[in-house]
């Protein structure tokens, strides 16, 4: 069953819930804070050509074969364990392995799985703490009439709290920049989560952070809490995300 979606500003908190709306003909905002979108964006912000999202492990490896060596770079992980033979998934890991003038092909649990899902919307972007600001800009000049989906990936089937802060940072955010809209409940909640705390002090709560302390990866999450420090627009263009 689908559900048709009433207010202009919507917010799922668990990808597995895409399937329970209808997305043509709307504005797609895709989140995995910790870490996918936020490496996505991090690696075409540090010069990747694209970045080619892929459903798990077998699916980048496809991806990759028939490219030339060099020209691309596989990175991922699976329940957060990083994959073989693939590079570090985090944001900084990947900047310092290098990823300019490259393609990246990046598997997750979570993220990626989301953006493939939710292809069927008019128009899908990666979206994070890192770009909020430039994504919401965006969406004002070109998309200011459409409904706006906000998908948070969510961890394990459940919804998590650095994701349902980044949708409360957007869902702010679109009420500065397009006037307070028509918020479903679950925008609502989304934006009191993004209120109650700092950035950084939500990301390291959440049992994602906690384990980032526990591998000494701390410096990883203080980035992905960066509040619109990046001016990239990540748009999935058929099955790549390129900037805009």
């Amino acid at each position: 069953m689908t559900v048709q979606l009433n207010h202009k500003v919507h917010v799922l908190f668990r990808r597995e819930d895409i399937d329970m709306v209808r997305l043509e003909n709307k504005v797609v905002i895709v989140l995995d804070v910790l870490f996918a979108t936020s490496t996505m964006i991090a690696a075409l912000a540090h010069g990747a050509t694209t970045v080619v999202p892929t459903l798990d492990e077998a699916g980048a490896r496809l991806a990759a074969s028939g490219r030339a060596e060099g020209s691309y770079v596989l990175s991922g992980e699976l329940y957060a364990e990083t994959l073989p033979g693939f590079v570090s998934p985090t944001p900084l890991r990947l900047i310092d392995h290098g990823i300019k003038d490259k393609t990246l092909i990046y598997s997750t649990t979570n993220g990626t799985v989301a953006l493939r899902h939710a292809s069927a919307a008019a128009h899908v972007f990666a979206g994070a703490l890192l770009n909020a600001g430039a994504v919401v800009k965006h969406i004002a000049k070109h998309h200011p009439s459409e409904t706006i989906l906000i998908i948070c990936s969510g961890s394990m089937g459940n919804p998590n709290l650095e994701d349902s802060y980044g949708a409360g940072c957007f869902v702010d955010l679109i009420a500065s920049e397009m006037g307070e809209r028509d918020l479903s409940d679950a925008s609502h909640m989304a934006r009191a989560v993004y209120l109650a705390e700092s950035a950084e002090s939500a990301l390291m709560r959440g049992r994602v952070g906690e384990m980032m302390h526990e591998r000494q990866l701390l410096d990883e999450v203080r980035y992905a809490a960066r509040v619109s420090h990046l001016d990239v627009v990540p748009k999935l263009l058929g099955t790549e995300l390129r900037a805009i």
